[in-house]
């Protein structure tokens, strides 16, 4: 991988899509064995999981991991902090209510 170039990568994965009162959650694991990186992007194929309320739906599909390059993953780094903490909400005043 070079400093400009992007690979693609399929990979077999188990998605888990949860509609509960305790839990809302999706999450993609990688069968074999695959590891995100920052910067990369990771697609689903299939159409959309809707899981009932009260519900865990789990699915074998297949994702496309789009690697980021050297650049990419430079830039992912070193601004990632500053993305995250946009949504971190703060306040200051002394009138503070919950």
């Amino acid at each position: 991988m070079g400093l400009f170039t992007r690979e693609i990568e399929k990979a077999p994965c188990t998605v888990e899509v949860s509609h509960c009162f305790e839990s809302l959650h999706a999450h993609v694991r990688f069968n074999n064995g695959a590891v995100v990186y920052p910067g990369d992007e990771v697609l689903v194929e299939g159409p959309e999981i809707m899981a009932p309320f009260g519900e865990i739906v789990t699915e074998d599909r297949t994702a496309t991991i789009v690697r980021a390059s050297k650049l990419e993953q430079l830039w992912t780094r070193l601004t990632g902090d500053f993305e995250v903490m946009e949504l971190c909400e703060f306040s200051f005043s002394e009138e503070v209510t919950l």
